[in-house]
């Protein structure tokens, strides 16, 4: 694993899960939706998707090599070829793909021994599911990577689309840490990246149902 490059939802992954625990920082829901925004923001930055009006337009269908990847864009509509216009609304997947997506890089990173797989069991009946780092794990790189884009600001675009995403997941690290202006701009690129942007509406929506005493939807 050493010097492979990760994919942002593997990236997010290893900065959202507690590496001796297992147990995501945030709410495990928020991380859901922040891989399959993750997702999406990897192919738009390999140029195969764009974002408009608030849809996800396939603009080159070629597969990508990364097999996770080359499915969630199979996935998408073709250009022009959706019922209700071209593309689908990038919020409406992201909340449809969440625990799919998350399901699919947490066992891809597992298979690797990038992460490891517990079982456990809440009151003795109910299984679920930790992921401690593994042998090959790389989360302490990532961290240094994070922590160097943002003393620097974020100066390219993967480093401002990772800072968003774990803005918009509200990471305790990125929303609550550091300085006042650090947060303040942390939350500024979570409104600013369309990826970002629909993982946060997606979590502003099951805090309102929250709030209301519904699920969610």
């Amino acid at each position: 694993m050493t010097g492979a490059v990760l994919t942002l939802p593997e990236e997010l992954l290893l900065l959202a899960l507690d590496p001796v625990r297992g147990k995501p920082y945030c709410r495990g829901r928020f991380l859901a939706y922040g891989i399959a925004g993750a997702a999406l923001a990897e192919l738009e930055l390999q140029g195969r998707i764009a974002e408009e009006r608030g849809r996800v337009v396939v603009v080159k269908p070629l597969a990508p090599p990364d097999p996770l990847l080359a499915e969630f864009l199979r996935g998408l509509p073709p250009a022009g070829k959706s019922r209700f216009g071209s593309g689908v609304p990038a919020r409406r997947w992201v909340r449809r793909s969440a625990r799919r997506a998350e399901g699919l890089y947490l066992d891809a990173l597992v298979k690797r021994g990038v992460l490891r797989r517990e079982r456990h069991r809440f009151l003795g009946l109910f299984p679920y599911h930790r992921h401690p780092a593994g042998a090959a794990s790389t989360a302490e790189q990532v961290w240094q990577r994070f922590d160097a884009s943002r003393a620097a600001g974020h100066p390219d675009r993967r480093g401002r689309l990772l800072a968003a995403l774990a803005a918009a997941v509200e990471l305790p690290s990125v929303v609550r840490q550091g300085d006042r202006r650090t947060r303040k701009a942390a939350r500024a690129l979570a409104r600013e990246e369309w990826p970002a942007l629909a993982v946060q509406r997606n979590v502003r929506q099951d805090r309102a149902a929250q709030a209301g005493g519904g699920d969610g939807g």
